[in-house]
């Protein structure tokens, strides 16, 4: 019936968009806060670790988990040095 419905393009009632548009919202917020719980200690502990050796502002470092596969995941670790190396 929902394929009949596309094709012949009836009007959809302001609900019926603003539940399609929660349901969107709601699989975002779902999909952002997949991240394990250890990610935050994690990133702390690689940046006191970094610290150790060169001087850098923490918001110069970003870890991000990214999911490949039900049994692959992806640990990306960025992190901008400064120009001049202050050592510590």
């Amino acid at each position: 019936m929902a394929l009949l419905d596309f094709f012949l393009s009836r009007k959809k009632s302001t609900a019926s968009i603003a539940k399609e548009r929660l349901q969107i919202i709601v699989a975002e917020r779902r999909r952002g806060d997949s991240e394990p719980h250890y990610l935050p200690q994690l990133k702390r502990d690689i940046l006191d670790v970094i610290c150790k050796y060169v001087k850098i502002d923490p918001e110069m470092v970003s870890v991000q988990l990214e999911q490949k596969g039900e049994d692959i995941s992806v640990l990306e670790l960025n992190v901008t040095l400064p120009e001049t190396e202050e050592m510590r």
